[in-house]
């Protein structure tokens, strides 16, 4: 006998696999030592048995024994702590095409250490469930392939041959057939049972997509017809029907159209009959239509095609359909048709690259941290040059397309996408900016010290036993923590609750510092408090230096006094104290102001001056007037509510 037994004997093999594993999975009776020897040899039986399943010929027994084993877990006790229970869980929601319930049992898998094989095959199982529609895989998900590949190589995992399929595929889908052709014959040299007819009919397979890629008539015609000899031998019914879609392709490279639409249909009435229908086959089908010369039968096929792949919960759609409408509408001289289809194409290929960038804007958002906002940003910004790139490439695709179709029509078409990028490019451009933004904001927010500060005070309150002062105090704080982080998420808020801030935030600096400052707020008759708005946390850092700086260390009470009025039809505020001015603050404090006053004026650009709208602001030292302290002077439009 070689490795595993003899291949014939594999069924056997198997149920003797699932009554060893289903023993070894009860907890060890004694030691600590035990219970890890018992768990490593249980996890290695079955990732051998998850191995050779790729050895059952034909859905059926492979949903067979994936149910079987499914049932045996599911009465072991502890079963949610069982990564093997949610592996097989995955795979049976995969067999009924239920991928995002997959996907949610796939990440319930957890190892028992970095990097085992039970963390391997569940990043394995992961990836090619997303890369599982066939679009292009991104560079972020290519890295993660890589990544899983290094790992298994250096740890010569028995998984090694699975991450060569996976990254096979991902070349393959993202039209690098060299690459997808290397590692497709790693995978089968490093594959346990590659010496199987059901492994090497699966490889014949992939060499053959491969080779009809590169366009290699003689290598189609030798990997098909191995192909269809070990399907006959193994009495698989799927993989025999693959092989006349295959022979479809032959026969279309030959010019034998006549004969190609015989193969499509006879793969295509089996996949009908055995309700294994997908997108995929109706385009083939639609294609060798085309071929044939029967344009009316293939717009039928391509159609019925997209209305099944409307049901795709991802929401990606393929362009070859449109492509091929094109194709057929042109044979029928129907060229108003082709020009909607070819405007169809144009409109899928935009929506997909949209679907694919906010996606990636969702990611980084969910990963925000402040030290990495700028390298984000650069990242964003590379990204959006990239999709200009490929905007303009399908621009110009298009215009081609188009120019041979309709000149006329396709001069207007070409200005009016011209206006929508530019549109999209200002677009990209505010939300750049206001990321930024955003990030320089959070830098001048409430200065750290001045939070531990209020909560050692309030601690301080609360273990002298002054509970109505307590109470005051902790409901200024969290009224001020609740306003900065709702605030955060505005454009601009009502004076009215600027105000409310500001009460808090200065009752809270005066408690901690007693007797230091008292302060006024004013509002003229002609401002409407509550319908007049302003930039959020447009005050406070002002206020904050007011506080911090200017009263500290004078030999008298401090006055802080904010005032909102209107002139010359437009919103001023003040913000006028009596502290010791500018020119005795330390350097820290000095670099803090401008940044704060750089950051006033990106604000401004951003929310006025775009809109051609006049908004400045002053800062004088009055010493200079023989007075004593700083004036701020805030001029913004006045806008209502």
């Amino acid at each position: 006998m070689n490795l595993f037994f003899q291949f014939r004997f594999i069924p056997v093999f198997m149920l003797f696999m699932l009554w060893l594993v289903s023993c070894k999975q009860k907890p060890a009776a004694t030691g600590t030592g035990q219970s890890v020897s018992v768990q490593a040899q249980s996890t290695a039986d079955m990732i051998s048995f998850i191995i050779s399943l790729d050895t059952l010929a034909g859905s059926n027994k492979l949903k067979l024994a994936i149910n079987r084993q499914d049932s045996i877990l599911s009465l072991t006790p502890e079963k949610e702590k069982n990564p093997f229970y949610h592996y097989f869980r995955a795979r049976k929601f995969s067999l009924a095409k239920k991928k995002d319930s997959a996907l949610a049992a796939y990440q319930q898998m957890k190892g028992y250490h970095k990097n085992d094989d039970i963390e391997l095959l569940k990043e394995n199982a992961i990836i090619l469930n997303t890369i599982a529609s066939g679009s292009i895989v991104e560079a972020r998900l290519m890295n993660r392939i890589l990544s899983g590949l290094k790992t298994v190589e250096m740890q010569k995992s028995s998984l090694t041959y699975r991450y060569y399929d996976l990254i096979a595929q991902a070349y393959y889908q993202n039209d690098n057939e060299q690459k997808s052709l290397e590692y497709a014959a790693r995978y089968f040299a490093a594959h346990p049972f590659k010496n199987h007819p059901v492994i090497k009919q699966r490889y014949f397979d992939i060499s053959f997509l491969l080779a009809s890629r590169m366009g290699d008539l003689n290598k189609m015609l030798y990997y098909n017809n191995q192909a269809r000899i070990l399907a006959v031998d193994i009495k698989d019914s799927l993989a025999l029907a693959r092989t006349y879609d295959n022979e479809a392709q032959i026969y279309s490279k030959q010019m034998k159209p006549a004969k190609a639409l015989e193969s499509s249909r006879i793969y295509f009435h089996f996949l009908k009959k055995t309700n294994n229908l997908n997108d995929i086959a109706y385009n083939n089908l639609a294609t060798s239509f085309i071929r044939n010369a029967q344009p009316d039968s293939a717009i039928f096929y391509y159609r019925a095609g997209m209305e099944m792949e409307k049901k795709d919960p991802s929401g990606k759609r393929k362009t070859s359909p449109y492509m091929g409408l094109i194709d057929a509408y042109k044979l029928k001289g129907d060229y108003k048709s082709a020009l909607a289809a070819a405007e169809s194409l144009y409109k899928t290929e935009i929506r997909n690259n949209k679907a694919i960038e906010a996606a990636r804007i969702a990611e980084l958002h969910e990963k925000y941290e402040v030290e990495k906002k700028d390298r984000s940003i650069n990242e964003l910004n590379s990204r959006n040059q990239l999709n200009e790139k490929l905007i303009n490439q399908q621009r110009w695709l298009m215009f081609m397309v188009l120019v041979i179709s309709m000149a006329a029509v396709s001069l207007f078409i070409i200005i009016y996408r011209q206006l929508r990028l530019k549109d999209k490019n200002k677009l990209l451009a505010a939300d750049n900016q206001r990321l930024v933004m955003e990030q320089k904001l959070l830098q001048v927010q409430l200065n750290p010290h001045f939070i531990f500060n209020a909560i050692s005070n309030l601690q301080g309150l609360i273990s002298s036993g002054n509970t109505s002062e307590s109470v005051r105090y902790l409901k200024s704080f969290s009224g001020l923590l609740r306003a900065i982080l709702e605030q955060n998420r505005k454009d601009f808020i009502a004076i009215e609750e600027e105000i409310s801030s500001l009460n808090n935030y200065l009752l809270l600096q005066q408690m901690r510092y007693a007797d230091t400052f008292t302060y006024l707020i004013s509002v003229s008759k002609e401002i409407d408090a509550q319908a007049t708005l302003i930039p959020p946390m447009l005050i406070q850092p002002f206020v904050e230096n007011s506080i911090e700086h200017g009263f500290r260390n004078i030999p008298y009470k401090g006055l802080l006094k904010i005032s909102f009025y209107q002139q010359n039809n437009q919103l001023e505020i003040t913000i006028d104290d009596n502290g010791c001015g500018l020119n005795n603050k330390s350097t820290g404090n000095q670099q803090k102001q401008s940044l704060a006053q750089t950051i006033l004026n990106e604000r401004f650009e951003a929310l006025f001056c775009r809109f051609s709208q006049n908004a400045s602001f002053t800062l004088t030292d009055k010493k200079d007037k023989g007075e004593r302290g700083v004036l701020v002077k805030i001029n913004i439009p006045i806008i209502n509510d």
